[in-house]
Parts: C-alpha cells; structure tokens; sequence
C-alpha cells in the first residue's frame, strides 16, 4: 500500500520511460511521502504484442474482402507473426541479441508494405552494424502490425501517441467527452486490466497522471473514468505538459466528473499540498493549494491560496526509476541514421541541467509560461552526483539531459566534473548554436561522453532567425555543426516552415540551406515541421505585430494551438512532403545534386543562395586570436618529456621532444628546453583534477617573467598540434 500511485497513460516511448513520473518520485522521496509509479504505455504495448495479444488482434472479425492487399496478406500471415512475436520482443529489449543474425537473413520476419523502403537504405547497415539492421528490420516488422491494427481494429492507435487528434486544440470537450462516455476501444480494454492490477496492488489515496502530449490525454480520462466508477474513494489529479501550455483556461466542469485537481506548471509544491489536504485534511483549518483546478461550489475554481515557495531545482532530489520495468523497454529504429535513432533506441536517464530556457526570447515559443521563462541551472557537483546515484540505482550510464536548451558554461562544468570523477558515461542533450560552442568547448564535452546535440535552426535564412530573435546566424550555425562535427559529435536540428511572412523564396534558399550543411557532412539528422501558433508565445500573445490574424474560438477546454491567417496568403502546407522526402535522402547522405524543383510537384523559384555559401562560412578561422579571459585546460596525465641534443653541420644544440599518449594516437612535439620545463610545470600545477583553472592572459604574465612574447610561443607550430589533439584546450 502507497499513498500516491503515479501514472503515465499510454502511449510516450517505447525504449525509455518519459521521466515526469520519476521526477515527482524523487521528489516525494524526499518528504517521505510514499509512493509508487507505473508506465501503463509500455506495459499495454508489451500486452498486445504478445503470443497472447497477436491471437486476439487476429481473432477480430474483418471483412477480408474489402480491407487493403497489405492488411489481406497480414492476415494470411497471422500465423507467421503469432509464431515470432515474442521472439522479436525480447531481441528488441536486449535479451537475445543471437536472434539478430536470424533477423538478418531475410526469411525469418513475416514481411509487408513497410519493407517496401528498405531498397533506399540498404547502404546504411553496413554503416549500423548487425544488431541496428535487425532493429531497424523489427521495428518496420512492427510497424506493419500497427497499420493492420489502425486500418481494421483501432483508428487512434499509435506506438507513441493514442487518440492525439482529440487532444490537439481541442477548444471543446464535447468530442473527448463523447468518446470517453462511449464504449472502451480494444486498447482500452488491454489498458484497463492492467491498471485495475496497479489499484489492487497499490491501493492509493491519490492517484497522479502525468500528460505530457495530446496523445495521453484520451486514455488519462479513460483510466479516470474506470477510478471514478470502481473506486470513488480514491482522488484523482493531472499535471503535466500537456495541462501546462493547454488548460490554463479552463471552465468544462464536466472535466472534474473525472479528475479532482489539476495542477499547473512544476508539480513538486502542488502534489505536496494535495497529499497533505487528503492524507493530514485534519491538521489543517483551510485547505491549501498551488496553482490548481478544482470544483468549488458545483464551479471550476483556480486555487493558489498556498504563501509556499516553489523548490529550488537543488532540492528536489534525484529521479527515481524504482517500480518502472526498465528491462522491458524495446529499442526501435525507424530510421537507418544513427544521430535520428538516439529518441528511440536504447534506455537513457532522463536529467535537466536547468529549469527553464537561459535564452528566452523565441518569438514562436511559450516563454510566458513558468516552465520556459524561470531560469535555475543546477550546480555541475550536484548534477554529477544525481548520475553517479542513478548509475547505481538504474544500471544505466546513458543520460539525456532534457533542457530546452543547455547553457554551455554549465555544459563545460558538467564535462569537467565527469572527467576529475573519472566517470564514463553517455550523454546527449539540446542546445542553442550558440558561438560559445567553439572547437576546444565541443572536443571537451566529446571527452567526457556527449554523443550528440540537438538545436533549433528553425528557419535557415538570416532575416527569419532576426525575427524569430534566434540570436543566431545561418554563418554561426554552420561554424558551430562543424566545430561539434570535427569533435566527432553529432547533430540534429530542428527546422521550421511557414513562419509568418515568410515567403516562398526564403522556403526554397532554406532548403538550400539545409542541403548544403548536409552536403558538406555538418549536420546528421533534422527533422521539418510547419510553423503553429500558440497562444503562449510573443507570436500568439501579439498576432498584429508578425502579420497574422487569429481566428478567435470560445475557450472552454484546451487553448494553446491557435488557428490563424497569414497575410501573405501562402499555403505553406503544401511544401511539407517535398520538404520531408528531401531531408530524408540528405540524411541518407544521397540525392544532394538533384536540383530542388525534383522534390515538389509544383513550380518553386530556383534558389537565391550561392552553391558555395556554406562552404565559405567556414574559411574564417579563430584559431590565431589571443584571447586573453579563456580558461586554458590541460588534459593528459600521460606526457612525456625527453632532453635530446641534435649536431647540424658542427652546431650542437639541446632541446625537448614531448610527446603525449593520447586514446587513440601520439603526439610528439620539440620545443626549446627552457619553453618545455615551463610547460611541463603548467601540466603539474594544473591538472584535471584542480578546480582552479588559469586564463591565458595569466599564462601570459607567469611565461614573460622569464621568457619573452608568449603569443609567438603560444601560436607556434608545436603548441598548435598540441592544442589541435586536444592536449591543451582554451574555453
């Protein structure tokens, strides 16, 4: 028995467990506040594909006769896919990784209309590896049950999304209240026994759903409902992302025939409150609240009558996986490139280095809402130790840091601080491109095991990102993929069509963009998606000011999404499968000679961009520039410096070969011996380990003491390879 049972409803990820639920846990953990958390996702998905959940798909009456060829040869195969379903799940969780050559062979899977594409991707398995082409094999195995499902069992059915369209400005909840006073779906009928198991085990006093997409909105009323109608006496509440940005306005009481509270915004102080006002009622004269929807009086009332503060990201604790079946999970490749696979494949801690967005000012983004425009980094000790206490408690070293956008100063403490614990963990996280990522910043982070970083390009023309207030250039972002690319890490970005004003022109030279970054090996993975206004960003807050006018809707569910006409007229819409059916070849590192007129099956203009441009960006080179406030890093303990003497037609002179051991080659230098000792003692004085690190201009001061012209010395050849293997880095 708990007091609180923490649910995420279905559906989020397949491979790793959306970690609100985990947070809240960590956090209650620390009030000794009892509690226990499912992901009924994961365990609903893992139900249906099964022996068991292929035979009851199966077993649905359809009419063969009128269902698509694909779905007719499923059905012929069903036999086929009960017999190697199983199989197939536990190679996808880890558990059987000798099936892979099985997979491989071609004739194990059952095949249909998904393994059509495999014919353009072929070329990248050799790249993957064994295990990734049987993943990606499975994964589009699966893929074809899901269609056979969506076309004759369930139209709302998605791996990572359930019913979203009911969700998704949903201004009315007419629709969503129609469909949950309906008869439960097939899904919901494998989700409902599941969660009836939890409330029997569990047996709370409050049950908290955690919403963070459209896609969990219709299963989190679904489950309430059941609660509401078997056990009455259990209280029901809702937070998450989806109630942050969407809910704010709400006035349907029908809401709370399902749910008593609803909070907004971080979760930590207002779930506190509730467990008090259920679990202590007696201690307490008036009931207090944060930022949460009741019903007061037969009317929905917002209540934030609590003086608490909200807690510091410091106090909050470390996330809790405990109870989650994180063995379970199953990788996915839908994709055969490896920077798009990281959302999908394999289980990744989730972590936050700070609490809403450094940055701040995106024109498109909610940065009115709390959970964007409260900036708190957390300090880089306190971050390490909640990976070093999730390492033991998980078994995991993956970490994916969900910020919206990682400061790098803090980014650079993290990475130090991994490498004097002498940790080996992996990592990946979002940022902005900022010019603060320079080469010696990016080969620091690869060292300490970040892998890859996602960022908004959003639209890829300089008079947009002005606009937008990006604060970033298309030239600075290309200096940036490549100074990350070059450290061997890898990049994603986000890309944006349909920005009011913009014009087909700029869509067209922003593809070109785009291809460019590609082309020259600078970007790895993207991902293309329209413009939407919304009502908590600078855009939907002042429509008049960006050219767009809002059409204006009765508020009574959800408002975030807002409908709009742009004044330039343009039918954005139509660019959106040219934009994707290229991004997918450039990703797949083909196509990129194809004129882009071949994407669209409409007349565009051609480019305005010159076929050079991106390659010109990166000729400007600030390796040589003496910046004197730049922290300088010495890396190797593994340094070696050997006294030599040389003859040359009768001259004899000394001098010192250093030579460093890097991982993967060596590095050898000579340099005058009195330049070597004092260098050598640089090593010494500051080594990884030392929390005090010189700047250059320091440097400067201690070497002329002795000698003269540190920068003739510090740009010299020897001290460039040096700094160019990463022996010595400046940030």
């Amino acid at each position: 028995m708990k007091d609180l049972l923490l649910i995420t409803p279905p559906f989020t990820q397949l491979n790793t467990p959306y970690p609100a639920t985990a947070y809240i846990k960590g956090f209650l953990n620390t009030k000794n506040i009892s509690s226990f958390q499912t992901d009924l996702g994961i365990e609903v998905i893992l139900e249906l594909f099964s022996k068991d959940g292929l035979q009851k798909i199966f077993a649905k009456e359809i009419d063969l006769q009128n269902i698509s060829e694909n779905a007719q040869r499923i059905y012929v195969l069903k036999e086929e896919y009960i017999k190697t379903i199983d199989q197939v799940i536990a190679f996808l969780q880890g558990k059987t990784p000798t099936l892979a050559r099985q997979i491989c062979s071609m004739n194990f899977l059952p095949e249909a209309s998904r393994f059509n594409q495999l014919d353009d991707m072929e070329f990248a398995f050799g790249n993957m590896g064994l295990q990734d082409k049987a993943k990606h094999l499975a994964t589009l195995y699966l893929e074809d049950l899901s269609d056979y499902i969506v076309e004759n069992i369930d139209p709302d059915f998605g791996f990572s999304r359930y019913a979203e369209r009911l969700g998704k400005s949903a201004n009315s909840f007419d629709e969503l209240y129609s469909k949950i006073c309906g008869e439960p779906t097939f899904i919901d009928d494998f989700t409902l026994k599941i969660l009836h198991e939890k409330l029997e085990f569990v047996q709370p006093k409050l049950i908290c759903f955690s919403i963070p997409f459209p896609g969990n909105l219709y299963s989190a009323f679904r489950c309430a409902q059941y609660i509401k109608e078997n056990y009455p006496h259990i209280k029901t509440a809702m937070g998450g992302g989806f109630p942050n940005t969407e809910l704010r306005e709400l006035k349907d009481k029908r809401v709370f025939e399902f749910f008593d509270f609803i909070t907004l915004d971080d979760g930590e102080l207002p779930i506190e409150l509730l467990y008090e006002n259920i679990c202590h009622s007696e201690q307490s004269e008036e009931s207090q609240f944060k930022r949460t929807f009741l019903l007061e009086n037969g009317e929905v009332t917002y209540k934030n009558n609590s003086t608490r503060h909200d807690y510091k990201q410091a106090d909050i604790g470390t996330p809790d996986y405990s109870d989650l079946q994180l063995d379970q999970y199953i990788s996915v490749i839908e994709i055969a490139n490896p920077m798009h696979s990281l959302w999908s494949d394999g289980r990744w801690n989730k972590l936050t280095m700070a609490h809403g967005c450094y940055w701040g000012r995106c024109t498109f983004c909610d940065i009115s809402l709390d959970y964007i425009k409260i900036y708190e980094p957390i300090s880089a000790k306190i971050l390490v130790d909640r990976m070093e206490e999730l390492i033991l408690t998980t078994g995991e070293t993956g970490f994916h840091f969900v910020d919206e956008a990682a400061p790098p100063a803090l980014m650079r403490e993290v990475a130090l601080e991994i490498l004097r614990r002498n940790l080996v963990v992996t990592w990946w996280t979002n940022i902005r491109f900022e010019k603060s990522f320079t080469k010696d910043l990016c080969f620091l982070l690869k060292l300490s095991g970040c892998v890859a970083v996602s960022g908004g390009l959003e639209v890829a023309s300089d008079r947009l990102l002005k606009l937008i207030d990006k604060g970033i250039s298309v030239e600075q972002v290309a200096k940036v993929t490549r100074n990350f690319t070059e450290a061997g890490i890898m990049i994603h970005a986000y890309l944006m069509y349909g920005y009011p004003t913009q014009t087909i022109q700029e869509t067209v030279d922003s593809l070109e963009m785009v291809r460019q970054l590609f082309e020259m090996g600078i970007l790895q993975s993207g991902f293309w998606h329209q413009f939407a206004m919304t009502a908590h960003s600078p855009v939907g807050i002042n429509p008049e000011e960006f050219g767009v006018t809002p059409i204006k809707q009765e508020i009574l569910f959800a408002n975030n999404d807002v409908d709009f006409t742009d004044k330039t007229g343009i039918d954005h819409g139509k660019f959106s499968f040219g934009l994707k059916k290229s991004l997918f070849n450039y990703m797949h590192g083909i196509n990129f000679e194809l004129p882009l007129q071949e994407w669209f099956d409409f007349k565009i203009p051609r480019t305005t961009v010159h076929p050079d441009y991106i390659h010109d960006c990166l000729l400007e080179d600030d390796d040589f520039v003496f910046k004197g406030n730049s922290k300088v890093l010495f890396l190797t303990k593994n340094v070696i410096a050997e006294n030599r003497v040389k003859n040359k037609k009768k001259y004899i002179y000394t001098y010192t070969k250093i030579t460093a051991h890097l991982k993967t080659n060596v590095v050898s230098v000579d340099l005058e011996q009195e330049h070597a000792e004092w260098l050598m003692k640089m090593f010494s004085d500051y080594p990884i380990e030392n929390l005090k690190k010189p700047t250059l201009q320091q440097l400067k001061t201690q070497f002329e003491e002795n000698f003269e012209d540190f920068e003739l010395f510090w740009f010299s050849k020897p001290m460039q390879q040096l700094k160019e293997n990463g022996v010595i880095l400046s940030l």
